[in-house]
Parts: structure tokens; sequence; C-alpha cells
């Protein structure tokens, strides 16, 4: 299974929407290189709030690029950057990836931690879009669909373009849980 790499973003300040760069740096054990969620430690506000002292299993946060086709056809545009994603990718279903998958792009390995679990900000930069990415299946459980979150195990640049390996976990498959 691979994929490619469609666009990179990076953002130092606490914005919803982070712009496309030519290339983002992965640091090991931290994220993008001069990203305000970049660190040891939680950065996102409302965990923050929680307990300062959480992991950051938020480093680096991956789109796919199908979803923008998918709320493309219910009236919504939304491009690479604009929900806040370090990497948008291409060609690989990431919501189905197990906990523990390793992504390595370009010189970088990614380890997937869990599901981006997506909050209100959504609706301020387009109202609905929320629903669009937040659902529920025939059973009633919850999907969400905007996207991935992992940590940096080897630190390396990742420019658009980059072919994405995956290498999945052995034994038992954890699913995705919200992270």
């Amino acid at each position: 299974m691979s994929g490619t790499v469609t666009a990179v973003s990076s953002n130092g300040e606490y914005t919803f929407t982070k712009p496309n760069r030519d290339s983002i740096t992965l640091l090991a054990g931290l994220g993008v290189e001069g990203d305000v969620h970049a660190g040891v430690t939680v950065k996102h506000r409302s965990r923050v709030a929680q307990d300062p002292t959480q992991p950051n299993l938020r480093q680096v946060h991956l789109i796919h690029e199908e979803l923008f086709a998918e709320v493309r056809a219910e009236g919504f545009e939304v491009a690479p950057g604009d929900l806040g994603e370090n990497i948008t990718t291409r060609g690989i279903d990431l919501l189905a990836l197990p906990v523990g998958t390793l992504l390595h792009i370009g010189e970088a390995v990614l380890e997937v931690t869990g599901l981006r679990n997506p909050c209100l900000q959504i609706d301020i930069f387009q109202d609905g879009l929320l629903k669009q990415v937040v659902g529920r299946d025939e059973a009633g459980n919850i999907v969400r669909k905007a996207g991935i979150m992992s940590i940096v195990k080897e630190g390396g640049t990742v420019h658009p373009g980059d072919t994405i390996g995956v290498l999945l976990p052995t034994g038992p498959h954890r699913p995705l849980e919200r992270v």
C-alpha cells in the first residue's frame, strides 16, 4: 500500500487553517518544525486546558485529499491546509489504518496514533461542514473523517509529490480511536 503527498502545511500561530509550504521538516518526538502544535506535550488548546502534561499524540495531522471531493459534492470548498492539517495525502485510506502503522514519507517516519476529533471551529470556517466530517454509520456509531494524527518517529523533510509507504503493525490490529 502506498500513496502520495499532495501538499504540506504549517503555521507558527494558532489559526484554524495552515498555509501550504514548499516543504516541512519533521522533528523526531516533536512534530513539524515551527508549527504551533509541535512539542513533546500536548499543544491543542482544549487538551492543554485539561492536562498540559499529556503526551502529544497529535504532532502531525494528515488528511486524505479524497475527503475534499466528498465535501465538494455537498457544496463545500476545502483545499489543502484549510482544515489545519500538516500533510495532505492521496491514495491511502488513512481512516482504515490501525494504531501503530508506520508511514514512511520522504526522509521521515510517522507513527499513526489515532483519529482527529474535529471541533466546532470547522463550522466557523464553513457553516455546516462539521456534519460532513463527523457523522454516524448505519449502526449509529460516530464516524470521524477529518483525518488522522501521528507522532514523528524519525525526522526529515517532506515535500509535495513524496511517496508514502505504509507499514502495518504486527499482531492484532487496533482500530483508530480519537486522540
